[in-house]
């Protein structure tokens, strides 16, 4: 898509999850005002539908007759897919895609979304996501496609399938990298406050996300403080009586709450967000000595780094 006008087409449908529509949406309109060349139209089978928060959204344009050259269409997800989808206006989406698409039309989707574009047979053979909840409906409506789980978004060629919701905003990114390069994606990345830019190769969950299902406050300040130090000062080594203070229990207790609702240690975690940060640092400047990233994550010295490094890819295998 370098250098090349590209006309995209965001999708709605009756119960539309907003943030899968907004997010992506105000990426590309930033990138479009800092000079992206592309045009956005909003359009679906009604011209108006209400949203996942109830509120309506109006004025889309109808869905072309046939799609445009050069033209990128984004189906967004949806809040109840298994209901929202059954409906005559989601159908209409469905036989729009068997018959308004050209050649060189490209496909997108968010979250849900994807189930749509499998009802249309345009995941047939392709490698595709989804949300980690869909991934078996995904498999069931398109038995043909290698549906890859675990991961933020997925690019075939012609058809670029997201994780859903949030991951919406990083496929938008990965676009506008396409059409205008790396630096203006960066650019609307800083515009959105974005706190990291994630790739296709990034699991749905990651690192800084994982271990996070639980509702002990205990683990959840014990993992912001060692999230905050690792940015704000990753030479900062944590004991387990500081993080038992943070914590507000006894370092046995804070032992026994961490492992029973993460599945992991509490030096296991410092491990996994080090890594993390690593594999970040890695991706944007790849000419990193393995001193210069043992000391930016927290590593005594390059051959702590490489030891932890070695189980860690060990365990990810």
């Amino acid at each position: 898509m370098e250098n090349l006008s590209l006309s995209v087409f965001l999708v709605v449908t009756p119960g539309v999850l907003l943030l899968d529509y907004a997010g992506p949406a105000e990426a590309l309109r930033m990138a479009r005002d800092m000079g992206a060349p592309l045009t956005l139209h909003t359009c679906g089978p009604l011209p108006d539908v209400p949203t996942s928060l109830g509120t309506q959204l109006g004025g889309l344009g109808p869905l072309p007759e046939l799609m445009p050259p050069n033209s990128l269409v984004l189906i967004t997800g949806n809040s109840h897919e298994r209901e929202d989808y059954a409906t005559p206006a989601a159908q209409q989406v469905v036989r729009w895609l068997q018959t308004a698409m050209r050649p060189d039309t490209r496909l997108a989707s968010i979250c849900s979304g994807a189930l749509l574009l499998a009802m249309a047979g345009q995941l047939d053979g392709l490698r595709c996501t989804t949300h980690h909840t869909l991934l078996d409906d995904l498999q069931t409506l398109a038995p043909t496609a290698q549906v890859q789980a675990d991961r933020i978004f997925v690019d075939d060629g012609r058809v670029l399938t997201s994780a859903g919701i949030t991951t919406g905003i990083d496929l938008a990114l990965y676009i506008v990298e396409q059409l205008a390069g790396a630096a203006l994606a960066a650019q609307v990345a800083r515009r959105l406050v974005m706190y990291t830019r994630r790739g296709p190769n990034d699991p749905q969950l990651s690192p800084w996300l994982a271990h996070r299902n639980h509702i002990p406050p205990a683990v959840h300040r014990t993992q912001d403080a060692i999230a905050h130090s690792l940015a704000q000062d990753p030479a900062r080594r944590w004991s387990l009586t500081e993080l038992a203070e943070v914590a507000c229990v006894s370092p046995r207790h804070l032992s026994r709450l961490f492992m029973q609702h993460t599945g992991i240690s509490v030096l296991d975690y410092q491990q996994q967000l080090r890594m993390a940060r690593a594999q970040e640092l890695m991706a944007h400047n790849p000419s990193l000595t393995q001193e210069q990233l043992a000391e930016a994550c927290g590593f005594a010295s390059a051959r702590d780094f490489r030891r932890v490094w070695g189980r860690w890819s060990l365990s990810r295998s």
